[in-house]
């Protein structure tokens, strides 16, 4: 069995007990160990027994690959999952935050959050005495974006100095790959119609974490940001929660589908991603998500292993 290298080994052991509410908890040395310990698991070169801990999941948006992806993660490090869901526990009628992160982390060894807003993350994360991981609020998909630059790098054996265009809302994705892409020397571009740009704030924040000369900008046009990128990347144009903006969005973002046109204006060997759902005709078209250049699959698969690497850096299984 494979052991990972020494000093990604001292880079994963800092991790242990820690939080992951944000793609920028982790150090670049740390989240491309991370990496490394994923592309392990994935391959079987390395198993990790985590000795039936328990993952508890809080879950107020629905959810589908987070969801499984977690339970299935969890199962093959030995351990196991309660499914918390608000509509049938205490959680749904009330009670206090507090009191239920305290009482959950003498049940369990690991909580991941999935919810509206992150400052309702970052009060568990205060509370509990256990790692909480951000399974997606408005802010941050952080998880996600750990497969997505996974993906990226199993196509093209490295991550610095490549370029990840993604088209449309400049939402929690967008804020995450931006974030995650710095920290890895991803060049990032994202475009977006006006007024649905990402936080300026997330955007700078990304800037500041830019590792090996990457660069973060925003675009309006989505033919400029795409022009020889070497991944494509979209998502949903309304979120959970925006279902009422759904048909002004589609006129706003009608610019902004992921199309054949639009994909022959990156590389000519060019990846294509999307977190999904998605809406098929949308935001991208069946031609797109069924040729040759989709990694959307593969993708949705690496949740499974990036989140078994980080569940058992966080629990210390290694």
């Amino acid at each position: 069995m494979a052991q990972l290298p020494h000093g990604v080994a001292v880079d994963l052991l800092s991790l242990r007990g820690r939080d992951y509410l944000s793609s920028s908890e982790f150090s670049s040395k740390q989240t491309y160990a991370l990496l490394e310990l994923a592309t392990q698991l994935k391959s079987d070169a390395r198993r990790i027994d985590l000795g039936n801990r328990v993952l508890g999941l809080i879950f107020t948006k629905a959810s589908t690959r987070t969801r499984v992806s977690f339970q299935v993660a969890m199962a093959r490090l030995g351990g196991q999952t309660v499914d918390l869901n608000p509509q049938v526990t205490q959680l749904g009628r009330g009670e206090p935050l507090q009191d239920t992160s305290r009482v959950l982390s003498r049940f369990c060894d690991v909580l991941a959050i999935r919810t509206y807003a992150q400052n309702e993350l970052e009060e568990y994360a205060h509370w509990a005495s256990i790692p909480v991981i951000n399974a997606l609020t408005d802010l941050e998909h952080p998880c996600q974006a750990l497969a997505d630059y996974l993906t990226m790098q199993e196509v093209f054996g490295g991550l610095q100095g490549k370029t990840l265009t993604y088209v449309g809302d400049g939402n929690n994705v967008a804020n995450s790959l931006m974030i995650c892409g710095a920290l890895l020397g991803v060049n990032v571009r994202v475009a977006s119609p006006k007024g649905f740009e990402p936080l300026v704030s997330v955007i700078n924040q990304s800037r500041s974490l830019a590792f090996g000369g990457a660069d973060i900008d925003v675009f309006n046009n989505a033919a400029e940001a795409v022009k020889g990128a070497h991944v494509v990347y979209t998502d949903v144009w309304a979120s959970m929660g925006q279902e009422n903006e759904q048909l002004h969005r589609k006129e706003v973002f009608k610019d902004f589908c992921l199309n054949k046109d639009l994909l022959e204006k990156a590389d000519p060997e060019a990846i294509v991603l999307h977190c999904l759902p998605a809406h098929r005709g949308e935001e991208i078209t069946d031609e797109v998500i069924e040729s040759k250049f989709s990694r959307i699959f593969d993708q949705a698969e690496n949740r499974l292993h990036v989140q078994q690497a980080l569940l058992a850096s966080l629990l210390g299984g290694l």
